[in-house]
């Protein structure tokens, strides 16, 4: 019989009052408050790379952060998240080398079933979202679970980003819709 936690990572229904995931999502909580709370970035670094699964050499945090474990999160090389940004972890959350995450980008991977009996079970499903290499999310985007968004896009301030988005694309509105394509030459 697989554990809560097995099936949250799986994609499958799970019960978030499992003791194992309370304790977990306390531990995470803990490690943010830590974080949150100190003047010193190298241990803040220290302290994320702890929370993390996997960084880069080179990341900056911007306090404060807030996420669900922590222990779901991969982040690549020069990745920046400015104030107030939030990454709810039920699952993996994989993020590509030079991305920039303007002030209270929101990523849920967690999210809770269409019919009110399994909700009120209290169950919830979580699936993964992975932002691709050369990425730009502007301020109080949503990321919705289960979206990709392709290497060197755009995301606009304020956008709700439903569906995966392709590469080399600006993308803006809610639902967030592709515009148009970005020109390198141009940009």
């Amino acid at each position: 019989m697989r554990s809560e936690k097995e099936k949250m990572i799986a994609g499958e229904l799970y019960n978030p009052q499992d003791p194992e995931l309370v304790a977990e999502r306390l531990r995470a909580r803990s490690l943010m408050a830590q974080i949150n709370s100190s003047t010193d970035p190298l241990r803040r670094e220290e302290l994320m790379r702890a929370l993390f699964a996997k960084t880069g050499e080179k990341f900056l945090f911007e306090p404060p952060f807030y996420c669900d474990y922590g222990y779901n999160i991969s982040i690549g090389e020069r990745v920046y998240a400015n104030v107030g940004c939030v990454f709810l972890d039920g699952t993996r959350i994989i993020i590509g080398n030079d991305v920039l995450f303007a002030p209270y980008v929101q990523l849920y991977t967690a999210t809770h079933p269409l019919d009110w009996r399994l909700r009120d079970r209290g169950l919830e499903i979580a699936e993964p979202i992975t932002i691709g290499n050369h990425v730009w999310l502007g301020g109080n985007t949503v990321v919705c679970p289960g979206v990709t968004i392709g290497d060197h896009s755009v995301i606009g301030a304020g956008s709700v980003v439903t569906k995966d988005i392709p590469p080399g694309v600006l993308a803006v509105g809610n639902p967030a819709r592709v515009i148009r394509e970005i020109d390198p030459q141009k940009e």
